[in-house]
């Protein structure tokens, strides 16, 4: 006997796998780099553009994950589950502190088409004018042009390397065609590489964008995976106000239960059930001030 298969149940292996050469190959030749560097673009383009991946979900993800290298490059100890429990619980009037300025500023780099307009409410410390200056600094190939405005905002402003690398991510979507960011290069570069200038740093960034467009492809892929149980377990829920919730949940790296069009105790219900089912983690371990994500 066969089974239909959930409505929105998909199928992973129907999605582009990034080619084994661009994941296994270690090349030292400017050229080859910049090669492998295309390759991993161009797949992680097919990838974005396939309707089963949440986008947004996995903007929102890369973006926690720029953030916490920002926050390694500025020598400070918060990792994800900190920069979660900074923005997530954070209450009226509370403010974020540095490590969550910087979360902020990538999801709010990523959360609107790309624009300078977008750009400056990520940014507010800089002028709308600054910002599209050094986004028109690159000329070339996408890397070229990324690599370029990192470069401009780093030698005028080298402490400023949380804008510079959403502006280089930013130039990089533009070049690319891209409606939004897609945080790449923090996640891929070192400290050091961020001191380097001219051709040096060109190679880093085509490095890093090779590492974390294998990585965010990878990621991509799971998520479409997760996203689709939890569409698949929506029409089980009955709590008024669930379909939101799901919504949520799709666009959002992590939830507080308080977050959801629900109350308080019918928050936790769904999110409890959710887990239950296996839609949603719970991300903390804490029987307190519990967070949850896809």
């Amino acid at each position: 006997m066969t089974f239909a298969r959930p409505e929105h149940s998909i199928d992973t292996d129907t999605l582009p796998r990034m080619p084994a050469w661009v994941t296994s190959a270690r090349p030292e030749a400017f050229e080859d780099v910049a090669f492998l560097s295309g390759a991993a673009l161009n797949h992680l383009h097919l990838v974005l553009g396939r309707e089963e991946v949440p986008k947004a979900l996995l903007r929102d993800r890369l973006a926690l994950r720029a953030a916490e290298a920002c926050a390694g490059f500025s020598g400070r100890p918060e990792r994800a589950p900190e920069l979660r429990d900074a923005i997530h619980l954070l209450r009226p009037g509370d403010l974020p502190g540095p490590a969550g300025e910087t979360y902020l500023a990538w999801r709010r780099a990523v959360e609107r088409p790309v624009s300078i307009k977008a750009l400056g409410r990520a940014l507010p410390i800089l002028e709308l004018g600054q910002i599209a200056t050094w986004l028109d600094t690159g000329k070339g190939a996408p890397v070229t042009r990324a690599a370029m405005a990192l470069d401009a905002v780093l030698t005028e402003a080298p402490r400023a390397e949380v804008p510079a690398l959403i502006l280089a991510d930013a130039a990089l979507a533009q070049a690319l065609g891209w409606d939004h960011v897609v945080p790449l290069l923090a996640a891929g570069l070192k400290r050091t590489d961020l001191r380097k200038r001219g051709d040096d740093l060109r190679l880093a960034c085509h490095r890093a964008v090779t590492a974390s467009a294998v990585e965010a492809a990878r990621l991509a892929v799971d998520l479409a995976r997760r996203a689709s149980l939890l569409k698949g377990v929506a029409p089980k829920l009955r709590a008024k106000g669930a379909g939101a919730a799901v919504k949520i949940f799709l666009t959002q790296d992590a939830v507080a239960p308080s977050a959801l069009p629900l109350p308080d105790r019918a928050a936790r219900r769904l999110c409890d059930r959710l887990v239950d089912l296996g839609a949603v983690r719970e991300l903390t371990g804490r029987d307190t001030f519990r967070l949850y994500g896809v």
